[in-house]
């Protein structure tokens, strides 16, 4: 086991390291600022350190709790100590204030007390460790330190990863309700066409794009249902059903800008019902599922023209047809 932190600063030893060698690992060069007092100053913890290679630390020190707050402030460090001394220097008095003001600052607590008394406290307060001078090393610090640092080096990271997630899925949402701003504002245009006039000003685009009053409450269900069920499989297993839903939209008589007017309602409600969640595979599924019901719908209608055009006709029977309709026995 290694000398303590008190032992080490008694005699200095000058060795190779490997892991002085490792930044991965360890960083190769660390300030810190020592929060102490008057009683205990860092002189003793700066010749500790010296003598260990892993890594070179730069070391300050702050007297008091509003100089090592002031030198937090003006400058910028890798990672704090601070000494907890009960009646001169709260430590964590100390780090719980200067965690309220949003600092995020790598803190270990040194002090004489036992890891297992003051450990969860400090971590309570927010510090990333707490050691104690008597029992633990030099090298053990520094370890604590590494990864004190490393710790809110990932929690920086995080935090940044997340406002850029929460950035990215704001903009999928604003590109949906844009998409679907213009599609409802294509159809209100081609509202406006049909009725030869302009649109009544008295009503929105989004009104006008509200499911007609006379659609079966089933088949909007129906559809609902079906688009949840798209977005999640695809349309591998679902042709049946769609070539379903085709037939009940044709025999309700639905026009092609009906169902997209069904379409655009059942898809808002989906889209708004995602809260935070990505909205750039719900719109691209709907998409498909909105053009593949268009072209079952058309083929229906196109099968029922045909029928219509060239509806079945009674042939006549063998012999009948060179018989005058006069002299047919039948007529």
């Amino acid at each position: 086991m290694g000398a303590t932190l008190k032992e080490r600063s008694k005699g200095r030893t000058s060795r190779t390291d490997p892991l002085a060698a490792s930044p991965q690992w360890m960083p190769i060069r660390m300030r810190v600022l020592y929060i102490t007092t008057r009683g205990r100053t860092g002189g003793w913890l700066a010749e500790a350190l010296a003598a260990d290679s892993a890594s070179q630390v730069v070391l300050e020190e702050a007297v008091g709790t509003a100089a090592g707050v002031a030198r937090l402030r003006d400058e910028a460090f890798d990672a704090v100590l601070v000494s907890h001394e009960p009646g001169q220097l709260d430590a964590l008095e100390l780090i719980e204030g200067y965690r309220a003001g949003g600092a995020d600052d790598p803190i270990v607590v040194l002090g004489a007390q036992s890891e297992q008394e003051m450990a969860a406290l400090c971590y309570e307060v927010g510090a990333d460790g707490y050691l104690c001078v008597h029992t633990t090393t030099t090298r053990n610090l520094l370890w604590v330190v590494a990864r004190a640092i490393q710790r809110r080096h990932l929690l920086r990271e995080n935090h940044r990863l997340d406002q850029a997630e929460q950035t990215r899925l704001q903009r999928e949402h604003d590109e949906a309700d844009r998409l679907l701003r213009q599609q409802r504002t294509l159809l209100g245009d081609l509202e406006t066409l049909r009725r030869g006039g302009p649109d009544d000003g008295g009503r929105s685009a989004r009104d006008e794009l509200r499911p007609p009053p006379h659609l079966p409450p089933q088949l909007i269900a129906h559809y609902r249902e079906l688009l949840r069920t798209y977005v999640i499989m695809g349309s591998g297993n679902l042709a049946g059903e769609l070539q379903r839903l085709a037939d009940l939209m044709v025999a309700a008589g639905l026009s092609a800008q009906q169902a997209m007017h069904m379409h655009l309602h059942v898809l808002e409600e989906l889209v708004h019902g995602l809260g935070a969640r990505s909205t750039r595979h719900v719109m691209t599924r709907a998409g498909l599922l909105a053009l593949e019901v268009m072209v079952h719908v058309a083929e229906g209608y196109r099968q029922r023209y045909r029928e219509r055009t060239h509806a079945p006709q009674q042939l006549t029977l063998p012999g009948f047809e060179s018989i005058p309709q006069g002299d047919c026995p039948l007529s």
